[in-house]
C-alpha cells in the first residue's frame, strides 16, 4: 500500500511538490518564530541575570538596558565617576559595578569594569589571569574565537563601537592580553574587558588618586550595574536616581518585558498568518485527494474486489496523506533552521544576541505533530467517502 500510495503521488507530482511547498512554507514560519522568540527571551534573561538596576546618564531607559547590559546600542552618555560611590553608600546595595564604554577592537566593545563583572555572569578563566593593571585585557570566548587572539598578544582599540577598522585608532595606547574566558553562552563572550582606567588612559583623561578627588575629576563612567540586598532597595532605589539631576535607573526586567511585548504583538501577527497557511496547505492536500480518488474511484473498487480491507483502503489513502505532511514537515524544518543560520550569519545584531540554528526547541515537535494531523484528516475524509460508494456501479461507470 505504501509502495501504491507512493506511486500515486508520483503520478501527480507537480500537485504533490505543490502541496509539499505549501505545507513546508507555514511549518517553517511556524519554526522561525518559535526559534526566534524563544531564544531572544532566553538570552535576555541570560544576559542579565544579577543585573537589578542599572544607573546612566538621563534619555531612553530601554537604550540604557540595551547598551550596558546586551551591549547592542550606543549608551545615553556618561556620568560622574562618584555615582559609583554614591550608590555603594545606599543601604541595600549589593554590588554597584561600574561599565566604561567608547571603543572596540573589530567590532568587539572594549569595556572598562571590574573582575566583579565576569564574576556576576558567572564567566570564570580559560587560561591566563585576571587584569589588574591598566591596558591588560580579558576577551571573552568569541573574541578569542574570532580574532585568534593569544595570551600576550597586544591590539590597538578603536574609536567608537561600530568595530570600523577605517576610524581613529588610539595607537599610542596598547592592549595587552592577559586573559581569556570560558565560554558561557552571554553577552561577555563577546566583549573585552579592562580596567577602567584603561578606558580614560587611552582618552587621555587622569585617574583620582583618592577617593574625595573624584567629586572634582573629569572622569566618568558610562553605566553602573546594581545588584540589591534587599527586597526595599527595589523599592526604593529607583525613585532615589531618578530624583538626582542628571541620572535615571532602569529595571532590566522591566524594559525587557515592554521590548518583549512589542515585539510579540508583530510575531503574534505572523504567527497567525502561519497557522492560516498551514490550514490552507491542509485544505489543499484534502482537494487534491478528493479530485484524486474520483479519478481513481474504479481503482479502489477493483482492490476491495479482489479482497483488500476497509482498513487497507483506508490505509492507503491516508498513508498519501501522511507522506505529503511528513514531507511538507521534514522541509519545513530544515528551511526554518537555513533561515535562522542565514539571519545569524548576515545580521550583525542577531549574532550577537546568540540567535542560534543548531539548537532545537520542544515546541517544533508539536509542530511537526500538527502538520501530520493536518494531513491525516486531509486524507481520512475522501477516504470514507470512496468506501461509502457502491461497488458494482463503481465498476459499471468504469467501463
Amino acid at each position: 500500500m505504501i509502495r501504491l500510495s507512493l506511486a500515486y503521488l508520483k503520478d501527480r507530482g507537480l500537485n504533490t511538490a505543490l502541496n509539499i511547498l505549501l505545507l513546508a512554507l507555514s511549518v517553517a514560519s511556524l519554526v522561525i518564530l518559535l526559534l526566534f522568540s524563544s531564544q531572544l527571551e532566553n538570552r535576555f534573561d541570560k544576559d542579565s541575570q544579577g543585573i537589578d538596576m542599572v544607573v546612566g546618564a538621563k534619555g531612553s531607559p530601554l537604550q540604557l538596558i540595551l547598551s550596558s547590559v546586551y551591549h547592542v546600542d550606543i549608551p545615553t552618555g556618561n556620568v560622574p565617576l562618584a555615582t559609583v560611590d554614591l550608590l555603594r553608600r545606599q543601604m541595600g546595595v549589593a554590588q554597584a559595578i561600574p561599565l566604561a564604554l567608547g571603543d572596540s577592537f573589530r567590532s568587539f566593545r572594549i569595556v572598562g569594569t571590574e573582575p566583579a563583572y565576569p564574576a556576576l555572569l558567572g564567566a570564570s578563566l580559560a587560561d591566563g589571569r585576571m587584569f589588574e593593571r591598566r591596558m591588560e585585557a580579558v576577551i571573552g570566548a568569541d573574541v578569542a574565537t574570532r580574532t585568534g587572539a593569544g595570551l600576550g598578544q597586544r591590539f590597538i582599540g578603536g574609536h567608537g563601537m561600530t568595530g570600523g577598522e577605517d576610524g581613529p585608532k588610539h595607537e599610542e595606547s596598547p592592549f595587552i592580553v592577559v586573559g581569556r574566558l570560558q565560554r558561557t553562552g552571554t553577552v561577555i563572550d563577546r566583549l573585552i574587558l579592562t580596567k577602567v582606567e584603561s578606558v580614560w588612559e587611552v582618552h587621555g583623561i587622569e585617574a583620582p588618586h583618592a577617593e574625595d578627588e573624584a567629586h572634582a575629576s573629569p572622569a566618568e563612567v558610562t553605566a553602573v550595574l546594581v545588584r540589591f540586598g534587599s527586597p526595599i532597595a527595589a523599592v526604593r532605589l529607583p525613585g532615589f536616581v531618578n530624583r538626582q539631576t542628571n541620572l535615571q535607573a532602569a529595571v532590566p526586567a522591566v524594559e525587557v518585558s515592554r521590548l518583549l511585548a512589542l515585539v510579540g504583538v508583530g510575531l503574534d501577527a505572523v504567527r497567525a498568518f502561519a497557522v492560516l497557511l498551514m490550514l490552507t496547505a491542509g485544505l489543499s492536500i484534502f482537494v487534491a485527494l478528493l479530485t484524486a480518488l474520483k479519478e481513481r474511484e474504479g481503482d479502489m473498487a477493483m482492490l476491495r474486489v479482489i479482497g483488500a480491507s476497509r482498513a487497507a483502503i483506508i490505509g492507503q489513502v491516508a498513508s498519501e496523506g501522511l507522506i505529503l505532511a511528513a514531507s511538507g514537515a521534514a522541509l519545513g524544518l530544515a528551511l526554518g533552521h537555513g533561515v535562522i543560520a542565514l539571519a545569524a550569519a548576515n545580521i550583525e545584531q542577531l549574532r550577537q544576541l546568540g540567535l542560534n540554528a543548531l539548537a532545537f526547541h520542544p515546541g517544533e515537535a508539536a509542530i511537526v505533530a500538527a502538520a501530520l494531523i493536518i494531513g491525516l484528516i486531509a486524507a481520512l475524509i475522501p477516504a470514507f467517502r470512496v468506501l461509502k460508494s457502491d461497488i458494482a456501479d463503481t465498476l459499471a461507470n468504469a467501463r
